[in-house]
């Protein structure tokens, strides 16, 4: 018997929001210093939950050792407030059992090694203008180990004790950005002690520059998955940039969440398309009318070109569609004659099937839009919901 989803999501939120919390306190009290800007995680492990939603008995057991390490928390308050001697003996060996009788999870499994930083947040915003930057850090400081393709097989890797890891596919998502951002600034090592990466100090690389790496290496990622499967097998958000919009004047993208966008890449002399009330229209680009939002930043046509897997000159004429949360979530190539549930690329079950496309009419945005609003997705990191 396994956990049904939302209760492994409660329960996986639950142990993030409890070491944030634990994590936050201590730096509050002055019990713990900061790395990069942020409160340092001070213990040598964390909790793991990668294997929570693999073993769905690792998973029962966990949530049910915290049910009764909770029940006995409850009882030994009760105890301590209880005046009569023989209930509060009662209280707190009924405390005591539920400790030692319940069904303690594997240490192996339910602890990770962790690092001061593991818990980090990225301060970036995922912004178009830090994935551009983090494109030239990348290109400066990582291409001849890792590649311009990032599949690890620059020209200095085979020099290198062990190979590269591909930072093209799901390895991004499967860890922890905090401990990704640790493993740049302090470089990794083998079960031997032996470095099979450099690390690159504050003198090398500042704290920014690591998180705007991380996010052009999270956008490449996204690209070459889009490019070679035709869907994004991971979530990604709209990027970060300055909007001006014709109701509010110089805004951020993240400020029109709430709403959905459809995001119009617009391709010299061609048309805009007609603006629609179920969605605020946002165009990267020249266009030959005002319209609702267009981009005040250069860098969000490459960053979106990257987001798309193609060259920015190749970008124009594309068309994405951005869910009520933030995340991008269909795409239309150039010269597509309409909409389909066919063009929804981002699904909470990667590889879903969908029905035949639809006539190239309204009604094709109408299923698509309902297939957006029905099936949210969520990020996952280090098997943390995010």
């Amino acid at each position: 018997m396994t956990l049904p989803p939302d209760a492994l999501d409660a329960l996986l939120e639950a142990m993030l929001a409890a070491q944030l919390a634990l994590r936050d306190a201590l730096h509050a009290l002055g019990l713990t210093g900061e790395a990069a800007g942020q409160p340092a995680w001070p213990f040598a492990h964390r909790l793991a939950a990668e294997m929570l939603a693999i073993d769905g008995g690792h998973a029962r057991r966990v949530a049910l050792t915290l049910g009764c390490v909770l029940l006995a928390l409850v009882l030994a308050l009760a105890a301590l407030a209880w005046r009569a001697r023989r209930a509060r003996w009662g209280l707190s060996a009924a405390a005591l059992a539920l400790v030692l009788l319940a069904p303690w999870p594997s240490p192996q499994l339910l602890l990770a090694p962790a690092v001061p930083t593991s818990l980090h947040r990225s301060p970036t915003d995922f912004a178009a203008a830090g994935i551009v930057r983090g494109q030239a850090v990348y290109a400066a400081h990582c291409v001849r180990c890792h590649g311009a393709d990032a599949r690890g097989e620059g020209p200095d890797a085979a020099r290198l004790p062990m190979w590269p890891p591909m930072l093209t596919g799901g390895l991004l998502w499967k860890r922890l950005e905090g401990e990704l951002f640790w493993r740049i600034r302090h470089g990794m090592h083998g079960r031997a002690g032996l470095q099979t990466m450099p690390g690159f100090g504050p003198g090398q690389l500042g704290d920014a520059e690591i998180w705007q790496v991380l996010d052009y290496l999270q956008a490449h990622a996204a690209g070459r998955m889009l490019r070679e499967s035709g869907a994004w097998e991971r979530p990604v958000r709209m990027p970060s940039a300055a909007l001006r919009c014709r109701h509010g004047g110089l805004r951020d993208a993240r400020s029109l969440q709430g709403q959905r966008l459809q995001v119009v890449l617009t391709a010299p002399g061609a048309a805009l398309p007609p603006e629609d009330p179920r969605m605020v229209g946002v165009v990267v680009g020249s266009a030959s009318a005002a319209p609702e939002c267009e981009a005040a930043d250069a860098h969000l046509l490459p960053a979106l070109a990257l987001l798309l897997g193609v060259d920015a000159a190749a970008a124009p004429g594309h068309t994405l569609l951005v869910d009520r949360t933030g995340w991008l979530r269909a795409r239309a190539q150039p010269g597509q004659g309409g909409w389909s549930e066919d063009d929804l690329i981002c699904r909470s079950a990667p590889g879903a099937s969908t029905p035949p496309r639809a006539p190239a009419d309204g009604q094709g945005l109408d299923a698509l839009l309902r297939r957006m609003d029905a099936d949210a997705v969520r990020l996952v990191r280090g098997g943390f919901p995010h």
